[in-house]
């Protein structure tokens, strides 16, 4: 079934906003995911004879499928493209705080950064200090090691297990914000 200007308008209606937070998220640039929401939806009207589903469901799947690939092109690009940019002497329009502050209101930044430092500070002292290092501070496996008296090997191991933790109990917070934020829509309509 190939999808009309209209139902294609529809389907903005209904999935832009949840779009944009997961793209604001991916990017943690809100700017980033207003433009990649657009590219989106322009590449979802271009392909939209191309669209073989039947519900709201397969809808949501394709356009999700044409975010994340925007997703991985702009990561492939964005070096290049603010280099050339950068040399051109180019600059596009800023987003206003208001618009800025309302992405990362939407996309819950706030509330994940104090979910992760909470989730963090609760993670075993060899653990949070590694992740700290690691992570935070950007430091080799080796400094690490070095900065802990452990072996690269012990460091990846803490590391590692850290980051395991703090993506299973964020992730689970996460998910039940966004089975939450899915109710909220569909009470809405």
């Amino acid at each position: 079934m190939s999808l009309s200007g209209e139902a294609l308008s529809r389907l903005y209606d209904r999935w832009a906003e949840p779009i944009l937070v997961f793209l604001a998220r991916q990017t943690c640039d809100p700017e980033a995911a207003v433009d990649l929401l657009a590219e989106t939806f322009a590449a979802a009207f271009e392909d939209r004879a191309q669209f073989r589903g039947a519900d709201d469901e397969s809808a949501k799947a394709w356009l999700y499928g044409i975010a994340r690939h925007e997703l991985i092109d702009y990561f492939r690009r964005e070096q290049v493209r603010r280099r050339a940019l950068a040399r051109l002497g180019v600059e596009r329009r800023s987003l206003t705080d208001d618009e800025y502050e309302r992405i990362e209101e939407l996309a819950g930044s706030y509330q994940l950064r104090a979910l992760v430092a909470e989730t963090a500070d609760r993670l075993p002292e060899e653990q949070r200090v590694a992740v700290q290092l690691r992570v935070i501070d950007g430091q080799s496996y080796a400094t690490v090691a070095h900065t802990l008296g452990i072996t690269q090997q012990a460091a990846r191991a803490r590391v590692s297990r850290g980051l395991r933790s703090l993506r299973a109990t964020v992730g689970e917070e996460l998910e039940e914000r966004h089975v939450e934020f899915e109710r909220s829509l569909h009470d809405v309509r």
